[in-house]
């Protein structure tokens, strides 16, 4: 009987070592407590509680939680009425205070988010509370940040979700943003047509340049090509008179080579005056050299007929 207490008492021990061993995770924390008072907080571990005297009292998570509150009503310093919404980042720094500071810790900031939310709404104008989002932000974070800080809980972020005015604000409000839409596409309209004038009147003005300075090209080339020609031309001609230069000139030496006589002189030229008198002139002029000529070959020509009427 006695030998199997123990192996009884053995599997009931190590029951309550195995079942009084805790893991804590990452980014959590457990509070311990010891015959319902305050032992340790427990960090991410391996942990073991003594059976039947501590317990974990709460478990909790240090990750950034979001809670997102419900539209509260608040009224403006000018009485308008209007509901805003937040949203709320906050970090469990101390479990300890967490656990013990306040009974409900969500419950406790949405209240406090509502109460200060209406202070600092209460202070701004409906035209200020629409473009002040940043400074209601920075203002309800530090408040709130001061606050929960004896509940061991830092509020990192407080944003503004949604404002929503009254409705007949609202469609005052949507007039006015369609008035002034109109107004600024009218402004839009304006400009524009009056940077297409300019545009046009540039393109005309830029279009006549143009024309203007091809049509300057056009006259210089065409002077250029009137010049061209005109030096060709004169060129040609001044090669052709050099070229019946030099054949006058190689006709003269050729004929000062041969060393003619008197007589196929007197020839040539009867040649070239008999030439000249087939022409369509009607009136030639003989030099007297070529007189002589002409009596000195009608003589010629006389002793040649005698020679013949001798034979």
């Amino acid at each position: 009987m006695f030998g199997l207490i123990i192996p009884i008492l053995l599997v009931i021990a190590i029951f309550l070592v195995v079942s009084n061993i805790r893991i804590v995770p990452q980014a959590h924390a457990f509070v311990i407590e010891r015959l319902g008072a305050y032992q340790a907080t427990w960090d991410v571990g391996l942990h073991v509680k003594i059976p039947l005297i501590d317990r974990v009292a709460k478990k909790v998570s240090l990750k950034e939680m979001v809670v997102d509150f419900p539209p509260q009503p608040v009224i403006t310093k000018d009485n308008v009425t209007m509901q805003i919404d937040t949203v709320v980042y906050f970090q469990i720094t101390d479990p300890k205070l967490y656990t013990y500071g306040v009974d409900n810790p969500i419950a406790a900031i949405e209240n406090l988010t509502a109460t200060t939310l209406r202070n600092i709404i209460g202070e701004l104008e409906l035209d200020e509370t629409l473009t002040s989002r940043d400074i209601i932000n920075t203002k309800m974070r530090s408040i709130l940040d001061e606050a929960t800080d004896p509940w061991g809980i830092k509020v990192n972020r407080v944003e503004v979700k949604n404002i929503i005015p009254p409705q007949d604000i609202q469609e005052a409000m949507e007039k006015q943003m369609r008035a002034e839409r109109e107004r600024r596409e009218a402004i839009l309209k304006a400009e524009g047509e009056k940077k297409s004038a300019v545009l046009i009147a540039e393109g005309k003005k830029e279009s006549a340049i143009l024309e203007a300075e091809a049509e300057k090209t056009a006259a210089i080339l065409r002077a250029e090509a009137r010049k061209e020609a005109e030096i060709r031309e004169a060129e040609g001609r001044a090669e052709a008179i050099i070229k019946v230069q030099r054949a006058t000139a190689e006709g003269l030496k050729m004929l000062k080579e041969s060393a003619p006589s008197k007589e196929v002189i007197s020839i040539k030229s009867l040649e070239a005056f008999a030439k000249a008198a087939d022409g369509k002139a009607t009136k030639i002029i003989i030099p007297s050299g070529i007189q002589s000529l002409a009596g000195l070959a009608t003589s010629v020509s006389e002793l040649i007929k005698g020679d013949e009427t001798s034979k």
